[in-house]
């Protein structure tokens, strides 16, 4: 193993911990969705259960012949975050 493959895993062993540690401390602190595999950690949020708005289902329905889904202030205006881990590899030919 090189210095720097060393460094470099040396680094991740840091981060990923800190980055969970900090997913988990958000998901308890309001109602999030959380999403990890190896390339990247993602928090999302989701509606709120108690919302006098939306009364916890996300927006409402609005317009006549072809309505569409109004989204509630309390999930669609917060900020999404995402932490990318390790890069996603290339395709060399399509999967199908």
């Amino acid at each position: 193993m090189t210095a720097r493959h060393l460094r470099g895993a040396l680094l991740l062993a840091a981060v990923v911990p800190l980055a969970a540690a900090t997913a988990a401390a958000a998901l308890r602190a309001r109602p999030f969705k959380l999403y990890a595999d190896r390339h990247r950690i993602e928090i999302t949020a989701r509606p709120r259960p108690g919302c006098p708005r939306c009364h916890g289902e996300g927006g409402w329905w609005a317009g006549g012949a072809l309505p569409e889904m109004v989204a509630c202030g309390c999930w669609s205006d917060r900020r999404e975050l995402r932490i990318r881990l390790l890069p996603v590899p290339a395709w060399k030919e399509p999967p199908f």
